[in-house]
């Protein structure tokens, strides 16, 4: 895990840090070409120097953000999973099966949508 270690060692519940781990562990094995950096106390992955995706743990779940323009492609998809979500995040409750195929396409959206974007976060009008 290495980079993330520091991040997951401050998740209380061992089968909490076990499913985030899981899920770096699998962004990393499908998306090798992303790199990892802790910004805000929060492991997020980028590309070129651009955000792609960023997690966040809590109590009862974790926090998935791609930012808003991540998210508009794939809310009836959230639904579907029973995530709940705001305008720029879906949290997946511990208790949650990971829908993998979903955070696929999500970091897939955001690799093809912000591939000319120069700055770190998409600007808005």
């Amino acid at each position: 895990m290495g980079y993330f270690s520091e991040y997951l060692n401050t998740i209380e519940q061992p089968e909490h840090r076990q499913k985030m781990e899981h899920i770096f562990d699998w962004i990393d094995i499908t998306f090798p070409e992303l790199d990892k950096v802790i910004k805000w106390n929060q492991p997020m992955y980028t590309h070129h120097g651009t955000y792609i995706i960023g997690f966040s743990k809590a109590k009862a779940h974790m926090s998935v953000n791609p930012e808003a323009a991540g998210m508009k492609p794939f809310i009836k998809r959230f639904e579907k999973d029973g995530y709940t979500f705001t305008e720029n995040l879906f949290r997946i409750k511990w208790t949650d099966e990971v829908d993998y195929e979903l955070l696929k396409d999500i970091i897939e959206y955001n690799l093809k949508d912000k591939a000319e974007t120069t700055t770190f976060w998409r600007h808005y009008k």
